[in-house]
């Protein structure tokens, strides 16, 4: 399916701890307590990650509270340093450096042009008292525009593809419900046409009904937009409607990995095995 295509984004061996490591826990799981070292206490958030998303693509994490999932996913929008590991995007210096060593008015650019974070809780990723038309605003001036008339275009836009009336789009996200603070911040993800959205448990805490309608959004975005997507979820409910290939991470670790169908079918791993008797 993607032989010939070169990947949206590729890490590799990423890796998070809290803790210095020592000579029983560095590479060695097995002197671990699910992910926390048991002679020094070292936490290892992640361990070794590597993978690669590839162009109009959607790839689910799925894994359980603590799996790192998130870790992964605020490492890779720079909301803290990795401990080891590199990543590329295609669309930064052709995909030739690590983004996690780029200058940090690269990665702002980066934050800005090239990804779009959505978070599970909207207050990290909206100014919950700026309206939401200024929240999109904020994001494309981040990036260089200082036209308002086209900044006014692109909101209402991008409200519209979200399925927000522009009549709201004075309000602040403070006003809204909780499915519809999500969708000002997919709108405000893709302000500035990204290569890649990041989707971090945006479903989690929404009553069924809002949830359907954000992931029936979701699938939109994507085939309006052609946007390559990681998509974590510790649900494999919302996997299996989205996601092309899934990983399965357990304790900072990938344990499975393949097209999103066979996973579900045939499921190699116990702990994938558990999950997915659990979605039956």
């Amino acid at each position: 399916m993607y032989l010939n295509e070169t990947p949206v984004l590729s890490i590799r061996d990423l890796t998070v701890r809290y803790g210095k490591g020592c000579s029983a826990c560095s590479g060695r799981a097995d002197n671990r307590d699910k992910n926390r070292c048991i002679a020094c206490g070292t936490v290892w958030a992640t361990d070794g990650i590597s993978l690669d998303v590839y162009p109009g693509e959607v790839l689910g994490i799925v894994g359980e509270s603590g799996s790192g999932k998130t870790t992964l996913m605020r490492a890779l929008y720079f909301d803290f340093v990795p401990s080891f590991g590199s990543a590329v995007l295609r669309d930064y210096e052709d995909g030739q450096k690590n983004i996690w060593e780029a200058s940090s008015a690269a990665q702002r650019m980066i934050k800005n042009t090239v990804m779009g974070m959505v978070y599970q809780n909207p207050v990290l990723g909206l100014r919950m008292n700026y309206s939401a038309a200024s929240n999109i605003a904020e994001k494309i001036i981040a990036a260089g525009s200082r036209n308002a008339g086209q900044m006014t275009g692109r909101a209402m836009e991008l409200l519209d593809a979200v399925e927000i009336s522009t009549s709201r789009m004075s309000e602040a996200p403070k006003n809204f419900s909780g499915g519809m603070q999500q969708r000002v911040q997919i709108s405000k993800a893709l302000a500035n046409n990204p290569a890649l959205l990041l989707l971090d448990e945006v479903t989690t805490g929404l009553d069924l009904s809002v949830q359907a309608k954000v992931l029936d959004l979701i699938r939109k975005i994507k085939a309006l937009y052609g946007i390559s997507i990681l998509l974590v979820s510790h649900d494999l409910a919302v996997i299996r409607m989205l996601a092309d290939r899934t990983i399965v991470m357990l304790d900072g670790a990938i344990i499975e990995s393949g097209l999103t169908d066979q996973i579900l079918e045939d499921p190699q791993q116990a702990y994938t095995q558990q999950l997915v008797h659990s979605l039956i």
